[in-house]
């Protein structure tokens, strides 16, 4: 039988006159309770593992790069903007490799052209380039683009994440990536004067790995350069950390200090580096597999000190796998969107809200997704039918529910 929360919304909004109306804030309010409606971008592969976001034909738009696991191809999608983002998007295949957990875009040549990079694990081991075609009207045609491997990184491990990074300040744009299992680390590759000749792609290691889930690129120690964020999930070193850039003119040369933020106890997943308590200071915030979350907020920018916060997922939602941060009802506040695998007969995709302060350990929790989909991946909050208010846009693999965004029922 429907909560008497799930009626009072559809009172409020089928009866608004007979029963005195209902404000815009009280709407607001009642409808996340609902699942949300549910638009697919694309579904005709198997493994959608991932989204990551740019604009590549500088319309203004996030475009999507997706790696499809199981299928093995590395997809584009572009954004066709607010009134046709309901239907399936623009799509070319960049590439066809074997299982690819991650894909990023980057202009690795210079040329104008985003290319896409992917990273592979399992027996593949090994990172690929998808040159871009220099015709930009071609963007869409497969059979323009090329692929190769990056011989630095031919079964160097099983690698699970790249963050394109300038590095050393020459050349155009380094790859940092991390791996898992075996020898994995966190390391650089430094991209040549002709970026490519992929041959001359040199790899610094600067970290020794369990399994690297994020690698985020921020400036958290506020020296003009950009540090290295990672959530490492498993082994001795587990847990949130940063590697400090020694600079520049240095990077190739000097060891990167490691700093540890926190979570060593947890299995930490995808993390989020966000200010949630709106202080004017990043905090990071992690989903874990243990069902929590975990809230590292930043008490001090000199020296950087850490307090750590546990926020419980509620029962309803499978295990944690990725963060986002945004003002989801428009109240003015910092609410919290995570998504979720062994998700089986649970929500997959939540949202929570807290009551007084971010640092409480149950924080009220709606459904996004509804007991649809198993495995999902990384989260991103955007707007993608320009209502002016924040929609969700993952990707699930287990279920094929593919790349898809979930549409906010914020009404103002």
């Amino acid at each position: 039988m429907p909560s008497p929360y799930r009626i009072s919304a559809v009172i409020c909004l089928v009866f608004p006159t007979f029963f005195g109306g209902c404000r815009g804030s009280d709407i607001a309010k009642l409808l996340p309770d609902l699942p949300w409606a549910l638009h697919t971008i694309d579904d005709s592969s198997q493994g959608a593992d991932g989204i990551r976001l740019a604009d590549v034909n500088g319309d203004g738009l996030m475009d999507i790069a997706t790696g499809w696991e199981q299928g093995g191809l590395i997809r584009v999608y572009l954004n066709p903007g607010p009134a046709f983002s309901k239907k399936k998007w623009p799509t070319v295949t960049v590439g066809k490799v074997g299982s690819p957990e991650d894909a990023v875009f980057a202009d690795l040549d210079n040329n104008g052209a985003i290319d896409v990079v992917s990273c592979c694990e399992g027996k593949v081991k090994s990172i690929f380039i998808h040159w871009a075609p220099g015709d930009k009207a071609r963007y869409l045609d497969s059979t323009s683009w090329t692929t190769e491997a990056l011989p630095a990184a031919k079964s160097a491990g099983q690698w699970m994440f790249c963050l394109p990074m300038q590095i050393d300040g020459k050349n155009g744009i380094d790859l940092v990536a991390g791996a898992k299992n075996d020898n994995a680390q966190i390391g650089w590759f430094e991209a040549p004067a002709k970026p490519r000749d992929l041959n001359d792609w040199k790899w610094h290691p600067l970290y020794d790995a369990g399994w690297i889930m994020s690698l985020v690129a921020e400036d958290m120690d506020g020296d003009g350069d950009p540090d290295i964020v990672a959530s490492d999930r498993k082994g001795s070193s587990r847990g949130c950390l940063w590697l400090e850039n020694p600079g520049s003119g240095a990077a190739p040369m000097l060891p990167w200090r490691e700093h540890r933020i926190g979570g060593e106890d947890q299995e930490v997943m995808f993390l989020a580096i966000t200010d949630l308590d709106l202080d004017g200071q990043n905090d990071v915030l992690a989903a874990t597999y243990e069902r929590e979350l975990i809230y590292l907020r930043r008490k001090s920018a000199v020296p950087i000190r850490w307090e750590s916060t546990i926020i419980q997922l509620p029962d309803q939602a499978g295990i944690g796998k990725a963060v986002a941060v945004g003002d989801i009802n428009m109240d003015g506040k910092s609410d919290i969107v995570f998504t979720c695998e062994k998700a089986k007969e649970k929500s997959g995709v939540m949202w929570l809200s807290y009551r007084n302060k971010v640092s409480e350990p149950i924080w009220q929790a709606y459904d996004i997704s509804g007991p649809v989909g198993i495995k999902y991946d990384l989260v991103e909050l955007l707007d993608l039918d320009g209502d002016g208010d924040l929609d969700v846009l993952t990707c699930e693999e287990n279920t094929n529910l593919g790349v898809i965004w979930y549409e906010n029922p914020t009404i103002r």
